[in-house]
């Protein structure tokens, strides 16, 4: 049985930063990509970035330059570096392990969210 915990979200002015911060308790015998996704009020659930145990990354176009994700797969720790936050990026973060080569494909595990919010 597995659980996935994110932590570091918050309240941060335009402009600031953040990082997220994934802990995955329990054994996992396959999550090849793991990535974050956020859903605002109302929208759409998105993924944000994903990357492979290779270590290759890919993002959502509205947030390179700005994110960076990480993985420390013996910790079994994942992040995300958020830098100049814009408040369109506010919206809860989850956290996804999978197993497939796609971010969201096969066996999938999924944290319970952790809430970013950026004022103005």
């Amino acid at each position: 049985q597995v659980q996935l915990v994110e932590s570091g979200g918050g309240l941060v002015q335009a402009g600031g930063s953040l990082r997220l911060s994934c802990a995955v308790f329990g054994m996992i015998t396959n999550f090849n990509t793991m990535g974050w996704y956020r859903q605002a009020p109302g929208k759409q659930r998105e993924l944000v970035a994903d990357i492979l145990s290779s270590g290759s990354t890919n993002y959502v176009d509205s947030v390179k330059g700005r994110f960076t994700i990480s993985r420390d797969n013996a910790k079994k720790m994942l992040y995300l570096q958020m830098n100049s936050l814009k408040p369109e990026d506010t919206a809860v973060y989850y956290c996804n392990a999978a197993s497939g080569v796609l971010s969201g494909y096969g066996i999938n595990y999924w944290g319970k969210g952790t809430l970013v919010t950026v004022s103005s």
